[in-house]
């Protein structure tokens, strides 16, 4: 019985990843997508697609944790990156620059 309590401890969301995720669903459309990508020993990144096409994002200690956090969060689903979900994203000409970093200037 410990172990099972600890595991659902270790894959729980933080509060902040919980405030975070609501807020960008509340502020793009009520409703997004979400791709978790596992980046190594540092953990997860969630990427948020909202409903208006705008990207954000969540990172969190594992996959498991993102995924739980998708669970959580009312509007958001767990999404792969398909021909569809990459055609909801709006980038715009500053996101663009942005993430071109020094060579765009």
């Amino acid at each position: 019985m410990t172990a099972e309590k600890d595991t659902e401890q270790s894959t729980a969301p933080t509060p902040k990843a919980l405030s975070v995720a609501k807020a960008f669903v509340a502020d793009h459309g009520g409703s997004a997508r979400a791709v978790v990508e596992n980046i190594g020993r540092a953990g997860a990144r969630v990427v948020l697609i909202g409903e208006d096409g705008r990207l954000g994002d969540v990172m969190v200690t594992s996959p498991a944790v993102g995924e739980a956090l998708v669970e959580a969060v009312d509007g958001l689903t767990l999404n792969e990156w398909d021909a569809e979900t990459t055609a909801a994203l709006k980038i715009g000409a500053a996101h663009r620059r942005k993430m071109a970093g020094p060579r765009a200037n």
